[in-house]
Formats: C-alpha cells, structure tokens, sequence
C-alpha cells in the first residue's frame, strides 16, 4: 500500500506553551507503556523489601526513564509519522512543535541520572544502561535484525536494578532476569505488530518487519508464554496453586489476543504483566 502524505507543520514549528503543550506532551511520551513498565517496578521493589522510600525512588528512576524514551521515539519517527499520517501522534499531528519534545527527552533523561544513582552506583548504572539500550533502538537499532535486542536487554535489566538496590547489592535471580527479558521481547513483537505495514513503507525492517504479522504474532506469544513459564517454575520448590493459575491465565489472554488485530496483542501483553508482578508480591522478599 502507498504510503500517505499528510499536511503538518513543517518540523520547525513554534513550540506552543500553555496547558495544550503539557497534554500533548503528556500524550506524546506512550503513557500506557510508561505507566506499566514503572508499576512493574513498584511492584517488583515492594516484593523484593525496598520499602516504601526505596520503591518510591526506583519507580521515579524508571518514571524518567520511559518518558526520555517515549519522547526520543516519536521525535525521531517523526519524518515517518508525517509520511504515514499517524494523527494519532501529538507530534506528528502539529500539537506540539519537535522542539519541545526533544527538550523534555532530555530533560527526563538528565534527571533520570541522579534518580537512578540514588539506588547505588551499581543499581545506578544498571538502569542507565538499560535506558541506553532503548535509546539505541529509537535511533536505529529498530530498523536491523536486533531490534528486539534492546527491549530484552532493557527489560531483563529492571530486576537488577531493584535488587541491587537492597543491603548487600544482591544479584536477581536468573529465573527473574530472564522472565523479564522474554516479556521484554515479546512486548516488543506485539507492539509493532499493528504498524508493520506503514514501517515497511517507511524503511523500518526490524525482525518482525520482516517476519511479517502472521510469523511476529505467534513469536510474541511463544515468548510471553517463555515469560510466564520461567516466573512459575523457575524458583525452587514445588509449583504453588496460583503459578498454576498465571500459566492458564497467561494462555487464555494469548489466545483471545493473538489472532485479534491492532493494539490488541500489545494489550494482552500489558495484562500478562499484571499478573506477574500480582504473583511477585505472592512470593514476597524471597525472591532476592
């Protein structure tokens, strides 16, 4: 399919202030995502004993983060969004001028450094290294064959950071590590699943890109299920009722979501994630 031109503002557009920038900036920074990836954090510091300071300063870290990274994405699709007429896109759309959002990308960014550092060096760096990671994949590891790379490195990190956080700087367990990155790239594989047409067209050929829908669909799922697998049976001891039941839940929103189209996929994803930091905070402080 051609792509589609659309009239917008040309990229050196004013920046608007007043209450409308702020909401447009708001919609710009993929609050759902954002929002998510920083209760996982919560979550997971209030299940490995970081308490309520501790949990409260690895979510603000992680709050900054995302939004550094949400900006710095659509700042730097923005050429492609306007080709493919994304109005969905605050930026793309002329809500808000690129100016603003790379200075807020940056702002984030640079105060997300301190936040991060306040959880120990090593935490610290853990964090900046995942925040680098996804950083590289919106400038341009999205369009090679190790665009799922970033968000498995940035994902199985989140669990270093937490614990690393805690009295004696203790490693995750490799169970967790890598629960974290499978749901990192299966996140991944479903998020770009309803844009795969408009990046071809643009010139992004990630993995899914040129898996295509059908193949990125059931390579998503494969690897949130990967995901649930490694949180239930991963710990020693025997399997508790409720890791039976993310297993069974975890395959039934798959398959409601994995045949649906749109932002659905991505959605069913967000819900699986729910349901293991729910079985996380089960498990308690032992999981460090």
């Amino acid at each position: 399919m051609p792509a589609t031109r659309v009239t917008a503002p040309p990229v050196e557009t004013a920046a608007r202030s007043g209450p409308g920038t702020v909401a447009a900036l708001a919609a710009a920074c993929h609050p759902l995502p954002a929002a998510a990836v920083t209760l996982f954090t919560a979550g997971l510091a209030a299940a490995c004993g970081r308490g309520a300071a501790g949990s409260a300063a690895s979510a603000a870290a992680v709050a900054l983060g995302q939004l550094s990274v949400g900006w710095s994405n659509d700042r730097a699709d923005l050429r492609r969004d306007r080709v493919t007429g994304r109005r969905d896109k605050p930026l793309a759309a002329g809500a808000v001028a690129p100016a603003a959002v790379s200075a807020a990308a940056i702002a984030a960014l640079a105060l997300c450094v301190p936040l991060s550092l306040a959880s120990g060096w090593l935490a610290g760096a853990v964090h900046l290294c995942a925040v680098a990671a996804a950083w590289a994949y919106n400038l341009r590891l999205k369009s090679t064959l190790a665009s799922w790379l970033p968000y498995a490195l940035a994902f199985g990190l989140l669990p270093a950071f937490v614990t690393l956080g805690l009295p004696g700087r203790p490693w995750p367990p490799l169970w967790l590590a890598a629960a974290a990155a499978l749901l990192g790239a299966g996140a991944h594989f479903a998020n770009v699943l309803p844009d795969i047409a408009d990046d071809l067209a643009t010139g992004v050929t990630g993995l899914p890109q040129r898996l295509g829908g059908r193949r990125s669909a059931a390579l998503a799922a494969l690897l949130v299920l990967g995901s649930a697998v490694a949180l239930v049976l991963g710990p020693p001891g025997p399997v508790a009722p409720y890791g039976w039941g993310l297993l069974a839940l975890t395959a039934a929103v798959l398959l409601a979501t994995g045949r649906a189209r749109g932002r659905a996929p991505f959605l069913g994803t967000l819900a699986v994630a729910a349901a293991d930091v729910t079985l996380l905070l089960a498990r308690g402080a032992g999981i460090a």
